[in-house]
């Protein structure tokens, strides 16, 4: 935990007790953000970030233009889960602005816009097998694995990547985040240590802090992971485990290159720890990109995709390729915790990969990610900001911010014009360090005029000043 997120645990805790204890009962005010900071020692955005803390957990609610006022509400004491669940919830708090919220301008997105993706190839699909046109509806319990001719194609696709898989060496599941999970249940035990990305994928740290696992983060550059951190940071912590993405690395683009590859192979071997590799834009990618799972034919690596970011992120398939040992892990514990997935959505997963139409469909979606990431790197030069790697993949850019401008805070400026942004800072193991913070920008939405309005505006002037 970092210096500033230990202060503002300290300032929730303390007045988490006098709520407890009755000192401040039900209807109280709060200090103000800045008489609190002046009171406590420290910044506002801390402040702010305990008060956040508070309404998360129940004690405090937010008046508009009133200020923080106590519930009444007597949080139930918390066990190790439920503690761990608010902290994971801390960290995870853009996927539930991404879920929840309807903001105007979306450049803290994940997702490609809708009309990028599943207007183009799913609505005749859904047609047809909502009325059972194609007779794919059976109303029983399906094999925990998954449908079988979604692995087949699977199988086929993985191929084309080079990475030799049977149909049986595939377990199809609600995501990738739900793989993820069921690699942490199976494999992972409270008080481990495991490797990832940093930065990197922040609802995989979320759900390894619900866990009760410890990360060690990785830096990660424009060739991907860097091979000498690794192997120190492997050796010092004897972390099981390294998960990492790629391609298309979110957030910041970059996508690993062959030598690399070979580089965090040969670390994996001598140090003995697993790889899980996210391939989340494996279909948007060259089959020829440099992938662990095709160099090290799923030995050492546990391959994970997904459709959500493709096709729609209401299509809830994504698949786990591994050894035969692994998936029969896998399986096991997916039948353990949601008996099976859903063979509706995997029927029409199925029937989209074998339309004729699915090429054209990944040619167009291609088109237009190059088109937009082109205009996103002349409009952020204009605007006086500048990508870590110009030339990205996928969806992301990672975008350093002026020296002094604070993500956080510029996020929930940007929230209140409407405008949604997603800080760095969650993207990085403890926040990030140093004095450099950046954004993850999406470049779908980056050509927004409101969001250059904003920048100009809000960089032009003294930072910190009241909006």
């Amino acid at each position: 935990m970092s210096g500033e997120e230990s202060k503002a645990e300290q300032i929730t805790a303390r007045i988490a007790l006098s709520i407890d204890e009755g000192v401040m009962p039900k209807g109280t005010r709060l200090r103000s953000l800045r008489a609190a900071a002046a009171t406590y020692g420290v910044s506002k955005n801390t402040v702010v970030e305990a008060y956040d803390r508070l309404i998360a957990r129940g004690y405090v609610e937010p008046r508009h233009g009133a200020g923080y006022f106590v519930t009444g509400i007597r949080p139930r004491t918390e066990d190790p889960v439920t503690a761990r669940l608010v902290e994971a919830v801390d960290i995870a708090t853009l996927l539930r602005e991404q879920l929840e919220h309807s903001f105007t301008v979306r450049l803290g997105e994940g997702r490609p816009p809708a009309e990028w993706v599943e207007r183009s190839v799913l609505k005749s699909h859904i047609r047809n097998i909502a009325s059972g046109q194609r007779g794919l509806f059976e109303h029983a319990y399906e094999s925990p694995i998954g449908f079988e001719p979604l692995r087949e194609t699977l199988s086929r696709m993985l191929a084309e990547r080079s990475i030799a898989v049977r149909p049986e060496h595939i377990l199809l599941t609600l995501g990738a985040n739900h793989a993820f999970d069921l690699i942490i249940r199976q494999y992972l035990r409270a008080g481990d240590v495991v490797l990832t990305d940093t930065p990197g994928y922040y609802p995989l740290f979320a759900k390894l802090k619900l866990a009760g696992i410890r990360m060690v983060g990785v830096q990660r550059g424009a060739e991907g992971p860097d091979p000498d951190d690794l192997a120190r940071k492997a050796q010092a912590s004897g972390a099981r485990f390294f998960f990492t993405q790629s391609l298309a690395h979110n957030p910041t683009g970059g996508s690993l290159t062959l030598g690399r590859a070979h580089d965090i192979l040969r670390i994996a071997e001598n140090l003995d720890f697993m790889v899980v590799e996210d391939d989340a834009f494996g279909d948007l990618m060259p089959p020829s990109a440099a992938r662990l799972a095709a160099l090290d034919q799923l030995r050492r690596v546990i391959y994970v995709g997904t459709f959500a970011k493709i096709l729609s992120a209401s299509l809830r398939v994504g698949y786990v390729a591994a050894s035969p040992e692994i998936i029969a892990h896998l399986v096991n514990m997916k039948m353990l915790t949601i008996v099976n997935s859903s063979g509706y959505v995997e029927r029409i997963v199925h029937a989209v990969l074998n339309d004729g139409h699915y090429r054209h469909h990944l040619k167009r979606l291609n088109g237009r990610v190059k088109e937009a990431q082109l205009s996103a790197v002349r409009i952020l030069r204009k605007l006086g900001l500048r990508p870590e790697i110009e030339e990205t993949d996928g969806y992301y850019m990672w975008v350093a911010l002026p020296q002094g401008v604070d993500d956080i805070e510029l996020t929930r400026r940007a929230a209140r014009e409407s405008i949604f942004l997603a800080p760095g800072s969650v993207f990085e193991i403890g926040g990030g360090s140093g004095d450099r913070r950046f954004l993850r920008l999406n470049v779908a939405y980056v050509s927004d005029t409101r969001f250059h309005e904003f920048v100009r505006r809000e960089l032009a002037s003294p930072f910190g000043a009241p909006p």
